[in-house]
């Protein structure tokens, strides 16, 4: 049977979520407990809705395992709770602290936590010397030593929406595509005066969040135009003046899925290869 499993963790002492030799993962440490707790003969799989990158956090992070029905079945013991109750339980038990599962259930006909979805949300946070410099967030927040203008950041970020090919902020893959849809891009202050973007897309190709917030950092700062990111984005290759940002100043969000009698039609959609 499939489980759909919706996490968040703190990814700095994480090298990304991909399993890696030698390396310590998020799916390699939920894989191991999946394992573990559903006493598995084999290690049990992962399918992720966002592979983040090492140190990338996440608070709305989702995936999804096939798992032997009679194992998962067994998990309330002599309790009387349900599979997936004792499943949360189970799992806070063998977990680390920076990895908490926070809902397990039996997933849906045909949901697929990568395919299925049909948008990806994510957060950056940056304080320049008008924000509030809090300790406690140094692991999620980056600071910025030049001052920042969060309009014209936010003007160059809208130019930037829509259906277009991001090669230009995307590390290349081979047979791979860098179609994508931004659906939303803006940038504004919190209450403490952190800048924080926030980035929405049907999916997003390797690096591109963090170059979309390195392409407009510069107009903050007064050494680019507003239109700069969006004549980058048109010559569709990469520009040394745009610096991928550090890794620990975003986080996964949100992953957003349609109605469940719409979970196949859109996994196979999102097969298929993206062109303008």
């Amino acid at each position: 049977m499939r489980v759909r499993l919706d996490l968040a963790y703190d990814g700095t002492g994480f090298a990304g979520w991909a399993a890696q030799p030698g390396l310590r993962t998020v799916e390699g440490v939920l894989g191991e407990a999946l394992t573990t707790v559903l006493r598995a003969p084999d290690p049990v799989r992962l399918t992720v809705a966002g592979r983040t990158d090492a140190g990338v956090h996440a608070r709305g992070q989702v995936a999804h395992a096939d798992v032997d029905a009679e194992a998962w079945a067994a998990l309330p013991g002599r309790s009387d709770r349900a599979p997936q109750d004792a499943a949360v339980t189970r799992l806070a038990g063998v977990l680390p602290p920076d990895v908490v599962v926070r809902r397990t259930a039996p997933a849906p006909e045909g949901f697929d936590a990568r395919f299925s979805a049909t948008s990806r949300r994510y957060a950056y946070r940056l304080a320049d010397p008008d924000s509030l410099h809090d300790p406690l967030r140094r692991l999620d927040t980056v600071r910025h030593r030049r001052a920042l203008d969060v309009a014209a950041m936010d003007e160059a970020a809208r130019a930037l929406l829509g259906l277009h090919d991001f090669a230009a902020f995307c590390r290349r893959r081979e047979g791979a595509t860098t179609v994508r849809t931004l659906l939303t891009y803006g940038w504004a202050r919190d209450d403490d005066g952190v800048l924080v973007g926030t980035v929405v897309a049907d999916a997003f190709c390797h690096s591109m969040v963090r170059a979309l917030v390195g392409a407009v950092v510069p107009v903050g700062e007064g050494r680019r135009p507003t239109g700069w990111p969006a004549r980058v984005l048109g010559a569709r290759v990469r520009d040394t003046g745009v610096v991928v940002m550090p890794p620990h100043g975003l986080s996964l969000e949100e992953v957003v899925y349609p109605p469940d009698g719409d979970l196949a039609a859109r996994a196979r959609e999102a097969r298929a290869v993206r062109t303008l």
